[in-house]
């Protein structure tokens, strides 16, 4: 692998800024400086440093992120924030993206990587892979909506979603506070669960994803690496 792709994804920069770290002789490998942005490195044998710091390589990168409200989960946006702006410099590595989509007003578990197939077994269909989620909901979820919800609902466009498990957690008569487990990620498909209710969703928050569950540690808006263990049981078939 080249020098100058090694440190763009070790997230040291871009490649232009990677290729003047180089330039400048703030780069060794094997404990000798290079100049070169062109010089192959064995990225799992050869010892290489910047700014005199060994660098340990990794093809994959995983972070979990405790959603806030108002960033979309999208790469890169002209307009709107996104949870990539929400890591640091130093952990925007190359190729990172959300697994999956929360919409911009729900909030809690999201996972970031850049490794293609772990995400696409989280987020396909024949993996059946559970999200839970904390639904505040406007309206009575009474035993006949569990009922429709743990049956599977048919939506509005006449789509009908796979069977839910759903738990009330506490009511009043205004409202409900439930957690709903689905295996499925059809387009906004708890408020349009809820809508086939004749209700409508006041907030939303997701706190499982198939092993992994939401660290309670995490404010909103923060973020950690997984551990090995949590990226271990999410590969797990």
């Amino acid at each position: 692998m080249r020098l100058d792709k090694y440190l763009a994804n070790m997230g040291l920069g871009t490649r232009s800024q990677v290729r003047k770290i180089i330039k400048d002789g703030r780069v060794t490998v094997n404990g000798y400086i290079v100049y070169s942005s062109k010089t192959q490195v064995d990225e799992q044998n050869d010892e290489v440093m910047a700014d005199k710091e060994l660098l340990s390589y990794q093809n994959f990168f995983y972070y979990m992120m405790n959603k806030p409200q108002d960033v979309i989960s999208a790469t890169n946006d002209d307009s709107q924030k996104t949870v990539m702006d929400l890591l640091t410099k130093e952990d925007q590595k190359k190729s990172m993206f959300p697994v999956g989509r929360l919409d911009k007003d729900t909030t809690g578990l999201l996972i970031i990587t850049n490794d293609g197939k772990l995400s696409h077994r989280l987020l396909s269909p024949a993996h059946h892979v559970s999200k839970v989620y904390e639904v505040k909901v406007a309206g009575v979820i009474d035993d006949e909506a569990q009922a429709s919800l743990a049956a599977g609902i048919t939506l509005k466009n006449g789509e009908q979603t796979k069977a839910a498990k759903v738990q009330v957690l506490k009511s009043n008569e205004k409202n409900s506070w439930i957690r709903l487990t689905i295996s499925e990620g059809k387009y906004h498909q708890i408020k349009r669960m809820i809508g086939a209710l004749s209700m409508h969703v006041l907030t939303l928050n997701r706190i499982e994803m198939g092993s992994l569950k939401l660290d309670t540690d995490l404010a909103l808006g923060e973020y950690r690496k997984l551990t090995t263990t949590e990226i271990a049981c999410l590969k797990e078939k």
